[in-house]
């Protein structure tokens, strides 16, 4: 008999709401950050968004406040638990951890950063390279982990936009070209062949991923 092949996996990636920092510093993996009044309500806005998907097998999210607070109500509205992950982290900028935005832009290296980020790597931190290795390789294992389900993972704006890149075949050196807002969702079904980007950056109903 001929081997079945695995069925496809919906991956939903969401960003953390809105926090106190948002635009203004790069916290990158600093504890103690929580969602903004803002970011409540953005995460309790995404939870009805999702309820319009049928079913959802899991929700995860990176070990840090903000996307366990986002996850929560995902979470809460599907009777799950929030599993932390810690393949879902934020890139490690190292030295540049708690910079305000603006003095990071004025930097020599926030050239390389937006324009050629496969080059880069935060002092004291990690590549961009190592991210999207890391982000793909943890969506991998989350979705052989649940063969023809859906499931959600709370994350941050890079590690989203370097997967979503990787789903649509677009070089890292592109990937600064993808936004992802607070609590947006980027739906991408994962099979045994190439990925498939359902939506990016969406802010918005989510009921065309039902199925027809």
């Amino acid at each position: 008999m001929p081997t079945r092949r695995p069925r496809p996996t919906l991956v939903l990636l969401v960003r953390h709401g809105h926090t106190p920092t948002t635009g203004k510093l790069l916290p990158g993996r600093a504890k103690g950050l929580h969602l903004s009044d803002d970011g409540r309500k953005q995460a309790a806005a995404v939870a009805e968004r999702i309820g319009s998907v049928p079913t959802v097998d899991a929700v995860y999210a990176s070990p840090l406040e903000r996307t366990k607070e986002t996850a929560a109500p995902i979470a809460k509205a599907h009777g799950l638990r929030v599993h932390t992950v810690k393949g879902l982290l934020e890139v490690d900028i190292g030295e540049w951890t708690g910079w305000e935005l603006k003095r990071a832009a004025k930097t020599e290296e926030w050239k390389t950063v937006q324009k050629r980020p496969s080059a880069f790597r935060f002092p004291g931190g990690e590549s961009f390279l190592e991210m999207q290795s890391r982000i793909v390789d943890t969506i991998e294992r989350i979705r052989a982990d649940h063969p023809g389900g859906t499931v959600v993972a709370v994350s941050h704006a890079d590690p989203i936009k370097a997967a979503a890149a990787d789903a649509v075949g677009t070089p890292l050196d592109l990937f600064q070209r993808i936004v992802i807002s607070p609590c947006s969702v980027t739906a991408i079904l994962y099979g045994d062949s190439a990925p498939i980007a359902l939506t990016v950056n969406s802010t918005g109903d989510l009921k065309a991923l039902a199925p027809s």
